[in-house]
C-alpha cells in the first residue's frame, strides 16, 4: 500500500496510525517554545488528543488544541481521533511519562478539568506539534489566549502542507450546517448587528456569530465594521438554538460565539 493510500485510509476510518508516518511529514520548525521554568508532572494516561489524566488525579484538558474526539455512546470515532490520542502517547513516552505544565489564567474548565499548555522533555509545546501535524484544531478561548499566535502559526503549516485533517478541507458551508458541536464554518455576512447582548455578526443561512459585550473590546471595530459582504471563516462550539427554547421564528437556529479575534477571519 502506497503512502497515499495510507493517508487516505487514515482519514476515512481515524483509527489508523504509524508514527513514522507523522514523524517523517512533521516540520523541524518549533513552535511556541517553553518559558524558563516549567513544573513538571507525571502522566497516568493518555485519554484523547487533547486530554490525559496525571498521576496526582487531575484531569489536564490541552490549551488551545481542539482535537478529533473518540467515539462514545455509540458514535464512531471522528477522523484521526485515534491518530492523535497515539501522536500524543508517543511524545508522552518521549518524555519518560513526565511533561512540564502551565496553567491558563482560567485555570479550571466547566468539568474541573485542569486547562495548560503541556510541554515535552525537550521543550516543545505538545498542542503546537500536534497542531502542526494536523491532528487538531487551534481554537483560543478567553482568556486562555496566550500562545494564539504561535500555536495558529503551527496549524497553518500543517494546513498549507496538507497534513491530517488538512488533507481534505474539513471547513463547512455556514448554509450547511446540521449539527451542534465544534465545527470550521465558511460564509458570507449579510449583516451586523449591536445590542445589549453584544455584536451579532449574522452569515447568509442560518447562522449568526456572537460576541459578548464584556469581550467586544478585544476586536478591531473597523475589521467587523468592514466585514458585511464579505466571506468569512469561523471556528468554535456550534449551539442549537431550537433546543434551547426562547428562539424568535426571524432568529437564526445556530449560534457560534466568538471570544478571541483568532477565531475569525475575512477570507476575500
Amino acid at each position: 500500500m502506497g503512502f497515499c493510500q495510507l493517508l487516505k485510509k487514515a482519514s476515512l476510518a481515524g483509527a489508523f496510525f504509524m508514527p513514522g508516518i507523522w514523524l517523517a511529514t512533521a516540520h523541524a520548525e518549533v513552535f511556541c517554545p517553553a518559558p524558563a521554568s516549567v513544573a513538571r508532572v507525571e502522566v497516568q494516561r493518555v485519554v484523547d488528543g487533547d486530554t490525559l489524566r496525571l498521576k496526582d488525579g487531575r484531569g489536564v484538558r490541552m490549551i488551545g488544541l481542539n482535537a478529533p474526539e473518540t467515539g462514545k455512546r455509540g458514535r464512531p470515532d471522528e477522523p484521526y481521533a485515534i491518530a492523535a490520542r497515539q501522536r500524543l502517547q508517543v511524545l508522552v513516552d518521549a518524555s519518560d511519562g513526565r511533561v512540564g505544565l502551565v496553567p491558563g489564567r482560567e485555570s479550571k474548565d466547566r468539568y474541573g478539568r485542569t486547562l495548560a499548555h503541556l510541554y515535552a522533555a525537550n521543550g516543545e509545546n505538545l498542542e503546537a506539534q500536534l497542531l502542526a501535524e494536523g491532528l487538531g484544531y487551534q481554537v483560543g478561548v478567553a482568556p486562555n489566549v496566550d500562545l494564539v499566535a504561535c500555536q495558529q502559526a503551527a496549524e497553518n503549516s500543517a494546513r498549507h502542507a496538507r497534513l491530517g485533517l488538512w488533507r481534505q478541507s474539513p471547513v463547512q458551508d455556514a448554509a450547511q450546517l446540521n449539527q451542534s458541536g465544534f465545527a470550521l464554518v465558511s460564509g458570507r455576512v449579510s449583516k451586523i448587528e449591536r445590542n445589549r447582548g453584544g455584536i451579532w455578526i449574522q452569515l447568509q443561512g442560518a447562522l449568526v456569530l456572537r460576541i459578548a459585550p464584556d469581550l467586544v473590546r478585544q476586536f478591531d471595530s473597523a475589521l467587523l465594521n468592514g466585514l458585511p459582504g464579505k466571506t468569512i471563516e469561523a471556528r468554535g462550539w456550534v449551539q442549537d438554538r431550537a433546543r434551547r427554547g426562547g428562539r424568535k421564528s426571524d432568529q437564526a437556529r445556530w449560534l457560534l460565539p466568538l471570544t478571541d479575534p483568532g477565531m475569525l477571519k475575512s477570507t476575500d
